[in-house]
């Protein structure tokens, strides 16, 4: 497992990036940053500490697929942590096998740190050696997109 970090300055109060980035009073804002990940990119269930979260998109062949995850923390406006431990395939929770073991345990953590008028974003992310490149890829051009449009 690969440990990577993402930052970006948002010329905007955090308050207002995490509800963006979590889609909490809308989930179309959450849907817009991570359609650069997959134009499907949506997520079923609750942000809450201790929550069963599922993010999910729709694959070429029209498969629903994504990731089973847990909300290990929620301190709003401040810190978010994410951990994956399984894989949906069309609609199928699989939580162990070869598959399931390079992503099983890993974080996915969001960091805010408002500094007068903006909020660095800092995403620390464990992901499996293949996808490496497109994270590093994908990535930045997603909290690209966030940061459009929590300026707006």
């Amino acid at each position: 497992m690969e440990k990577l970090q993402f930052k970006v300055s948002i010329n905007a109060p955090a308050t207002k990036i995490y509800d963006f980035m979590l889609g909490i009073n809308s989930i179309s804002t959450y849907k817009e940053w991570t359609s650069l990940f997959n134009p499907t990119s949506t997520y079923e269930g609750s942000w809450d500490k201790g929550s069963k979260m599922l993010f999910v998109g729709v694959d070429e062949k029209g498969e629903k697929g994504g990731m089973v995850s847990m909300i290990v923390e929620n301190i709003p406006n401040q810190f978010v942590s994410i951990q994956h431990y399984g894989l949906l395939k069309a609609d199928q929770e699989i939580t162990e096998g070869p598959e399931v073991e390079k992503w099983a345990n890993g974080f996915e953590n969001y960091t805010f740190e408002e500094n007068n008028v903006t909020t660095t974003v800092i995403v620390d992310l464990d992901t499996a050696e293949d996808f490496v490149d497109y994270m590093n890829e994908s990535y930045p051009k997603a909290l690209d997109k966030l940061k459009e449009l929590c300026e707006k």
